[in-house]
């Protein structure tokens, strides 16, 4: 049942819904209407079109997905999995600028990264400037992590300001590396782990390794005009997103010039790369239409006197 909720004049400056599109911020503020008092809603993008977009109809299902994944990538709302095995979301900000008199029961689970509820499966993690994000099945972010920065790394130095050196560095087993060759440190390279025996061909090249930031700065470097830092800031964030999934840094690049040449929303970079990973087949039996004409030679084209 839709409420009434309350809008702050900051909301208008704010930088995190400067991130996402014109409609997107529409969703979310129509997402304040019908999320429930604790800022929880069903994560149903047909549900939510017909509630918010229903005299709207050229805005369905489809573009309200991609106000989603805008939302859910500028860490507005967070997006999760309950115990039915149903999609729910969070409103991130709500117990900040929301005050409900008496709030009532919700019908929806609680969010595990912001409302201690049951503890997220994350599916993998990227790590920025010393932070670890874990990241859901369904693209939200625990609180406090990041997917997008750039940190400062100095020579002895990490990201936190926290110095560290090659010697207390751990592995499991709670040894320091040090420890754990036995012939010293002037006998050869230490071997922390004998293994298996590779498997394949050893001298097949591998897999480009280029970060997220190393990507973006290429991308910006090509444009005419260096884009806006909050586009900038979405764009790495999607970047950074698919080469944790393990994406070839080829397939990333290609996807970003596409994106470039069209003059496209960040939020579309991941159908760009999957358009650069598997592109779309020909027909080969599509035919245009031919219209009738007589044979010039009708004798040959039919055989005999006519």
């Amino acid at each position: 049942m839709a409420r009434i909720r309350t809008i702050k004049p900051e909301a208008f400056i704010s930088e995190s819904l400067a991130e996402v599109s014109i409609a997107a911020e529409r969703t979310f503020f129509g997402l304040l209407t019908q999320a429930d008092d604790h800022g929880r809603f069903r994560d149903q993008a047909a549900v939510i079109a017909g509630a918010l977009w229903a005299l709207r109809p050229e805005h369905g299902p489809l573009a309200v997905e991609d106000d989603l994944t805008q939302l859910a990538g500028a860490r507005l709302i967070c997006r999760y999995e309950g115990e039915d095995g149903r999609n729910y979301l969070h409103i991130v900000t709500w117990a900040r600028h929301q005050k409900i008199n008496r709030p009532g029961g919700s019908r929806f689970p609680a969010c595990p990264h912001h409302e201690g509820g049951r503890p997220a499966q994350p599916a993998g993690s990227l790590r920025g400037g010393g932070t670890e994000a874990s990241v859901s099945p369904h693209g939200g972010l625990t609180e406090g992590s990041q997917l997008w920065q750039e940190p400062s790394v100095k020579n002895g130095e990490s990201a936190g300001g926290e110095s560290f050196s090659d010697a207390s560095r751990r592995i499991p087993g709670g040894l320091t590396e040090d420890s754990v060759s036995p012939q010293g440190p002037d006998l050869g390279p230490r071997i922390l782990d004998l293994g298996s025996p590779p498997v394949g061909d050893a001298s097949a090249p591998a897999p480009e390794s280029v970060s997220a930031k190393v990507l973006i700065a290429e991308y910006a470097a090509a444009c005419a005009n260096r884009p806006p830092a909050s586009f900038l800031g979405h764009l790495g964030k999607q970047t950074a997103g698919l080469l944790d999934e393990g994406i070839d840094a080829a397939y990333v690049r290609a996807g970003l010039e596409r994106l470039r040449a069209k003059g496209l929303h960040p939020s579309v970079l991941p159908s760009l790369v999957n358009e650069a990973m598997n592109p779309p087949t020909p027909s080969s039996t599509s035919s245009g239409h031919q219209p009738w004409a007589n044979p010039v030679d009708a004798q040959a084209a039919y055989g005999g006197e006519l």
